[in-house]
């Protein structure tokens, strides 16, 4: 007998994400936070790589790798963030480098270069805890890529039209029922879903709902999405339990675009790489 989806969740607050804002010892080093490793950032779209990579910096890993979706990496290094990694994706998936947490899809492109390096990525991981989106999201969707990710977390990211090519449904049925959308995905692919949008909802595996209370419209502008998939990487790279890592992020990167508009910018010309900055204020108790 099939389960029916629920129709509503608990909604996501502060109060409920200690680990967000537990205290580091003393005695600790970059190792002790985790290591993100970023593949994407496709020709042309490099970018979204950065900015998944820089937001899990800034909300706390200890290192961050980004392996490019390209034949060579594009850059040499990020002159605004140096203490990032870069290489190609091959480099980096064809040596262990420790990573704890894979953020795979931010700006990766449809082509065959793409499905490759993810399909090579499901292998290699390791059981290490995975985000998948954007056009990683569209290549499950099609086909070209299958989920045969293995053991370990795995975390989806789609918009809701992303949702909808998933499910094979249309995009206004993923909205007319956001939550059961969810957690019909959950349910398929036995993973966290994070269904993007006004009140996202986070699903787990075994069907808890909840919806995030934080957040405004100066998200609805590019690159948005990878911040996100940056932050989910980076707090399940430095361990938090993933009750509190998923919606913890996903209230973390709404709570920043609020905390920006309380200071005067935005929502209108809010931009993604804003975000980082104000997360990691937050997370500072700031």
């Amino acid at each position: 007998m099939n389960t029916p989806a629920p129709s509503a969740g608990a909604p996501i607050d502060r109060a409920a994400l200690p680990a967000l804002f537990t205290p580091r010892g003393q005695d600790t080093h970059k190792g002790s936070f985790g290591t993100v490793g970023v593949v994407g950032g496709g020709p042309g779209m490099t970018g979204a790589a950065l900015l998944a990579a820089r937001a899990a910096l800034k909300t706390g890993a200890g290192k961050v790798l980004v392996g490019f979706a390209q034949d060579a990496s594009p850059l040499p290094c990020d002159l605004l963030q140096p203490e990032l990694m870069l290489r190609d994706f091959r480099s980096l998936l064809d040596e262990d480098w420790g990573v704890t947490a894979w953020v795979a899809g931010c700006g990766i492109g449809t082509g065959a270069l793409a499905a490759n390096a993810l399909s090579e990525l499901f292998v290699l991981r390791r059981d290490a805890p995975l985000v998948l989106d954007a056009d990683g999201l569209n290549l499950l969707a099609r086909g070209d890529i299958r989920p045969n990710w293995g053991t370990g977390p795995v975390v989806l990211t789609p918009h809701p039209a992303e949702a909808a090519r998933l499910l094979g449904v249309g995009t206004d049925q993923v909205q007319g029922d956001r939550p059961g959308a969810a957690w019909r995905l959950a349910q398929r692919y036995q993973a966290w879903v994070v269904l993007k949008g006004a009140g996202t909802v986070v699903c787990a595996p075994d069907g808890d709902l909840r919806i995030n209370t934080s957040g405004n419209p100066g998200l609805a502008t590019a690159g948005t999405g990878d911040v996100l998939a940056g932050m989910l990487g980076s707090l399940m790279a430095q361990k938090l339990p993933l009750d509190q890592a998923v919606p913890g992020a996903v209230w973390l990167h709404g709570a920043a675009a609020d905390a920006l508009v309380a200071q005067g910018t935005g929502p209108i010309g809010l931009t993604a790489g804003e975000l980082a900055d104000a997360a990691r204020a937050l997370r500072n108790g700031r």
